[in-house]
Formats: structure tokens, C-alpha cells, sequence
């Protein structure tokens, strides 16, 4: 007995979980009409890597490139008394990190509202 009431009880919070028979709707009420189409999701997310692949790339160059690679050449320039290969390692490829964050930001805003899955 102790059974059957423990698996109607998981059943009902199984229930209460989805929606079904209109329970647990979204205040909105336009839950249904929100979805969007699997050809906007799947640009919206074309967009979002191609976003993401070009910041790695200056990422990358920034970090590897100028603080390893290209070290010996920046050298050659001083900035604030400190060789520039050695400023930019410390210092520079930071500021270019923080800067990529705000550009990721504002980037991603003018996507999600491009394809209406901002939250204005």
C-alpha cells in the first residue's frame, strides 16, 4: 500500500514539474509563442562562435604573439622607460583582455536583439 501511495506521489511531482493539463504555465501566458525557429538558432549561434573565434584570434595573438613571439622586435620601441616587449607582456595584453570583454558584451547584446532573444 505504502507503494502505490510513494509512486502516485512521485507521479504527481513529476507532474507538477512539466506542463501539462495548463499547470505550471508561465506568468506571460505566451510561453508557446517565445520559441524560436531552429534555423534562427541555428545563425544566432553561427554568430555567437564567429564572435567568439575572432576574440580568441586577437586573444591569442596578443598574449602569444606580441609577449612571445614578436618579444625581440617590440623591444627594439621603449614606452614609459620600459622595453615595449616587456610592457606589453605585463601590462598591455591585459588592458587589450579587459577591452575584449566589453566588446564581447556589446557585441553579444546587437545578436541577441538581431535575432529577438534579448531580454528587453
Amino acid at each position: 500500500m505504502d507503494e502505490q501511495k510513494n509512486g502516485s506521489s512521485e507521479k504527481d511531482a513529476q507532474r507538477s514539474i512539466f506542463h501539462h493539463e495548463g499547470e505550471n504555465l508561465p506568468s506571460h501566458g505566451h510561453h508557446d509563442e517565445e520559441t524560436l525557429k531552429e534555423d534562427v538558432v541555428r545563425l544566432y549561434w553561427r554568430a555567437n562562435l564567429r564572435l567568439l573565434g575572432g576574440l580568441l584570434v586577437i586573444w591569442f595573438v596578443v598574449s602569444f604573439g606580441f609577449s612571445i613571439l614578436f618579444v625581440d622586435a617590440l623591444n627594439q620601441y621603449s614606452l614609459f622607460g620600459f622595453k615595449l616587449g616587456f610592457w606589453w607582456a605585463q601590462q598591455g595584453s591585459i588592458y587589450v583582455f579587459v577591452a575584449l570583454i566589453f566588446v564581447y558584451v556589446v557585441q553579444m547584446k546587437r545578436i541577441e536583439r538581431r535575432f529577438g532573444v534579448d531580454d528587453d
